[in-house]
């Protein structure tokens, strides 16, 4: 049996903290991960740089404007390779849409019993705590 190429699809992701350290994740509404949290995000539209695309995704999903800042680290979820990028918010109002059924400022308590209960999508946890990006308290 031969190897089978797999197309990865570029995708990008929000970090998004307030100034209370909470951390910003919507719920999915559709497949991969639906009624999972997870940071918002979605698909690169060819032409479009990363930055560009965190900003129209967290439009999207989250209603907010975003500032996208330095580039966090990528997260491969096969075909889906996610470059984390974190951002400020600029304004806009917080409001769950597009591919998001929910979205919400999590505190370290909030989060840590999202994550004791499964309701974070798999290995967010992990790669926060690595980039040092889980909300303040948390851990």
């Amino acid at each position: 049996m031969g190897w089978v190429e797999v197309d990865r699809v570029r995708c990008v992701g929000g970090i998004v903290h307030d100034d209370d350290g909470r951390l910003l994740l919507i719920r999915r509404a559709h497949d991969p991960g639906r009624g999972l949290w997870s940071l918002p995000g979605g698909r690169v539209e060819p032409g479009e740089t990363d930055h560009a695309a965190v900003v129209r995704e967290l439009a999207e999903e989250t209603g907010l404007d975003v500032e996208p800042g330095p580039y966090t680290g990528t997260v491969l979820r096969e075909p889906f390779v996610i470059h984390d990028y974190a951002c400020r918010v600029r304004g806009g109002r917080l409001a769950a849409g597009d591919d998001a059924s929910d979205a919400r400022w999590l505190d370290a308590e909030a989060f840590t019993l999202m994550a004791d209960t499964g309701r974070l999508v798999e290995g967010l946890v992990d790669t926060l705590r690595a980039w040092n990006a889980l909300p303040r308290g948390a851990d």
